[in-house]
This record gives structure tokens, C-alpha cells and sequence, in this order.
């Protein structure tokens, strides 16, 4: 299998390289640096979204993770925070990246026999949990399980299956050490989860450990 994870320079991305490539598989790294191994990815920029598609060439992709993400509102202010430029930076990158990363590596997916598209979105998604604050993250992860859910209705038709994942409260700079699972956890949850995916399941919102998510 060849597999490409965005943001995999640090947290669940880099675990997720890290255990995939002690399995076997064939495993693709972006950062937005850059650095060896990894492939050069900036998720809110068009021309290194291109840049990376012509540098994977003609070879197929069985697996596009997207991963990279931010969390830049915690702890703003309902009467203060939340200034416009950072909720068009949080949907820059949480929604609009993930939906030109898709749109940029369809040709690549289209050539496996099977191709898969893993979106890493949030409990936070959910609109049956509002426990309030974190306005720009909650709405930007809401906005990008949509985005997975009708992509897998408009891809089935193809092959491609769409699988969108809440990674749990993970013990990463994002998520803190008081979290609930280690990366590693997470990584080989996640990991368990794409392998099952299939177009039976495709549009499917599901914890780490593969339990359904509430919508």
C-alpha cells in the first residue's frame, strides 16, 4: 500500500508514518517545511498543494490522509476573541486545504484499485456535543466532516471510499498531557480504521477505536 499523510511532522501524523512503515507499507510525509524525509506541503497554499502533485508523478495513491490541521482560537474570549483573520486562517487550513489537498491528488487516487481518503476531523464536529467555546475550531471541523461526508457520496461511484475520524483527546502539544491516549494509541487505532474502510462504509464518522460518532 502507498499512503500519504499530511502533517506528519509531529503528533498522530508523525506516529501514523511511523507505524505504517514499520508495517510494510509505503509511507509519504508532508510538513509545511519540508525537511528530509518528508515532502514539502503547505496546505493554504495553492502552489505547494501543485507542486506536490506533479512531484508523486503517475504512480498511484491508495491512501490519502489529511491530517494537518490547527488549533489556534483555545482559550479566546466570547467578548473579545475570535478576530476575523484567525477564523480565516483556522478554515483556511482545516477546510479549504483539505478540500484542495483532495482535488489536487484525485488523479493519483483514481490509478489504485482502490483508493481511500481518511479526513482526521474532531468530536468537537458534532453538533450533539456543545459544550461550548473554541467557536473557529468546533465550526471548521463541522464544516470539514460535511465536506467528507458528501465527497464519499459523489466518490463511491469511483471506487474511492471516504472516512472521516475523530482521533480522540490525544496526548500532543494540541492536546495536552492531561489527554486520554498516547499518540501511539491514536496512530494504531486510526491506522486500524482506514484499513477497514471500504465502500460499504464510506461517509462513515468513527472514533479512534471504531466506535460510530453522533453526527
Amino acid at each position: 500500500m502507498r499512503a500519504l499523510i499530511t502533517g506528519a511532522n509531529r503528533g498522530i501524523g508523525a506516529a501514523m508514518l511511523t507505524h505504517g512503515t514499520t508495517a510494510g507499507h509505503e509511507m509519504l510525509g508532508t510538513s509545511r517545511t519540508g525537511d528530509a524525509p518528508l515532502l514539502s506541503l503547505d496546505v493554504t497554499d495553492l502552489a505547494s498543494i501543485t507542486d506536490l502533485a506533479e512531484t508523486l508523478g503517475d504512480a498511484p495513491l491508495d491512501q490519502l490522509v489529511c491530517n494537518a490541521g490547527i488549533f489556534a482560537d483555545r482559550g479566546q474570549s466570547l467578548d473579545t476573541g475570535y478576530p476575523p483573520q484567525m477564523w480565516a486562517e483556522g478554515f483556511e487550513t482545516n477546510v479549504t486545504g483539505v478540500f484542495l489537498t483532495i482535488q489536487a491528488l484525485l488523479p493519483h487516487l483514481r490509478r489504485a484499485p482502490a483508493g481511500k481518503i481518511a479526513i482526521i476531523s474532531s468530536q468537537m464536529a458534532s453538533d450533539t456535543r456543545a459544550p461550548g467555546g473554541s467557536y473557529i475550531y468546533r465550526a471548521s471541523k463541522a464544516a470539514v466532516l460535511n465536506l467528507g461526508r458528501n465527497l464519499a457520496t459523489d466518490l463511491c461511484p469511483e471506487g474511492i471510499a471516504v472516512g472521516i475520524y475523530h482521533p480522540g483527546w490525544v496526548q500532543t502539544d494540541m492536546g495536552g498531557g492531561s489527554a486520554d491516549i498516547t499518540v501511539d494509541q491514536s496512530a494504531t487505532g486510526l491506522l486500524a480504521r482506514f484499513a477497514t474502510l471500504s465502500l460499504d462504509t464510506t461517509g462513515c464518522f468513527e472514533t479512534w477505536d471504531g466506535q460510530p460518532h453522533a453526527f
